[in-house]
C-alpha cells in the first residue's frame, strides 16, 4: 500500500508501472529529495526564472515563477496571448523509495475584461513515457483578483516511477488569454503566475512508496 497526500492533485496517467510495495513511513528530513533543473524552456520561464525548493518533510516541492504572464490588449504583441513553461527535473530520491506526483496547487492573479476569458493548463510525464491527460481551468471575465486552482485525483490513479528507474520528470504548463467579446483595442486582459512584489508559487505534492 502507499500513502497518499490529501492535498490537491494534478491528473497523471500512462506513467511507469510501479513495483509492489507495502505500508512504510515517509523518508525522514535528512533523506531529502535532491532536485536539479535539467532544462527550463518556454516564454513563461525565460532565462532560468523558474526556481525550485523542497519541503522539509519531503512531501512537496515548489516551483516559483517570476515572469509568467499571458495577455491581450492594446500594448500586447500577437504572441503574448499564450505563455508556456516546460521544466525537466532530475529528481534523486532517498535510497529504497520511489515517488509519484500526487497533486498540484496553482496560484496567480488575473484581470479580465467583461467578455474575455483565460485558461491555465498542465500535464506531467516521466521521460520516455506518454504525456498525461491535459487538465484545464477556465476563468471568465469580468474578473480581477488572485486565483487558486487545485486538481484532485483518486488513490487508484496515482502512478509511480518504477523502483530503481531514473527518469526526468517533465512538467508542462501554459497560460492563455482570449479577448472574446471584449474590445482588446481598449482593454488589457491578463492571467499570471507571478506578481509585481513577490513570486507566486506552484506547489506539487509528492506521494512516497517503499521499494522491496
Amino acid at each position: 500500500m502507499f500513502r497518499q497526500l490529501t492535498a490537491g492533485a494534478a491528473m497523471l496517467a500512462s506513467l511507469a508501472v510501479a513495483a509492489p510495495a507495502q505500508a512504510s513511513p515517509l523518508p525522514t528530513p535528512d533523506e531529502m529529495m535532491i532536485i536539479n533543473v535539467v532544462n527550463a524552456n518556454g516564454s513563461g520561464c525565460p532565462d532560468k526564472s523558474a526556481k525550485i525548493t523542497v519541503s522539509p518533510d519531503n512531501t512537496a516541492f515548489t516551483v516559483t515563477y517570476s515572469d509568467y504572464t499571458a495577455q491581450v490588449g492594446p500594448e500586447s504583441s500577437p504572441l503574448d496571448f499564450r505563455k508556456n513553461c516546460q521544466i525537466a527535473l532530475d529528481i534523486k530520491v532517498p535510497s529504497g523509495f520511489t515517488f509519484a506526483i500526487a497533486g498540484a496547487d496553482y496560484r496567480g492573479y488575473a484581470s479580465l475584461a467583461k467578455g474575455a476569458w483565460a485558461q491555465e493548463a498542465a500535464n506531467y510525464y516521466f521521460q520516455g513515457h506518454s504525456q498525461t491527460t491535459r487538465i484545464e481551468h477556465n476563468f471568465k471575465g469580468p474578473f480581477d483578483d488572485n486565483w487558486q486552482r487545485t486538481d484532485k485525483v483518486g488513490i487508484a490513479s496515482l502512478s509511480f516511477l518504477s523502483c530503481g528507474e531514473r527518469r526526468y520528470l517533465n512538467i508542462n504548463t501554459d497560460l492563455r488569454v482570449n479577448r472574446g467579446s471584449s474590445d482588446a483595442r481598449k482593454h488589457t486582459s491578463f492571467i499570471s503566475m507571478d506578481s509585481t512584489d513577490a513570486s507566486i508559487n506552484t506547489v506539487y505534492r509528492v506521494a512516497w512508496k517503499k521499494c522491496f
